[in-house]
């Protein structure tokens, strides 16, 4: 019988670290996964529709810039993408209970084409013409003009044409 030699105190640490290590990161990616599944993915400037828990008292928004919500009758709830970025939607019953918590995720049209001149950027909608877009990151002077020929629009439809 051969002598075996003595491991060090890393050497015996060294497999145990190693399968912890795993463990850990595996766990972590299960969470994200999780996440993942739980968020609710909202195009900028386009909504989703939501079914609420019973019993719903208050709706608690993260950030307001990123997400709006509209309630509707029947406990459905209308999600808009209002900014780019992600934050949460907390529901709480009369007692302040938590009954749902959604993350939300809110991303850029898929359709979008961006045309940069320099640093002054430009968006169009293609699908399948071109037509300009007003999204948020525009340059000031391209998106002004644009909502100016929006808000004159608006004025002159609901007024019934120019006069």
């Amino acid at each position: 019988m051969g002598v075996r030699p003595r491991r060090s105190g890393w050497q015996r640490c060294r497999r145990p670290a190693f399968v912890l290590a795993c463990v850990v990161t595996l766990a972590a990616t299960a969470m994200r996964t999780a996440d993942a599944a739980d968020a609710l993915t909202v195009v900028l400037d386009q909504a989703q529709i939501m079914k609420l828990p019973e019993r719903v008292a208050t709706i608690i928004i993260g950030n307001p810039l990123i997400a709006d919500v509209s309630l509707q009758v029947g406990g459905t709830m209308v999600v808009t993408g209002k900014g780019y970025g992600a934050t949460n939607i907390i529901a709480l019953d009369r007692a302040g209970a938590t009954l749902m918590t959604t993350n939300v995720q809110v991303v850029g049209p898929r359709d979008a084409v961006i045309v940069y001149r320099g640093v002054e950027r430009e968006s169009y909608a293609c699908a399948p013409d071109c037509e300009r877009r007003i999204t948020l990151g525009d340059a000031p002077t391209y998106f002004d003009a644009n909502m100016g020929q929006a808000g004159s629009r608006n004025t002159q439809a609901a007024s019934g044409g120019p006069h």
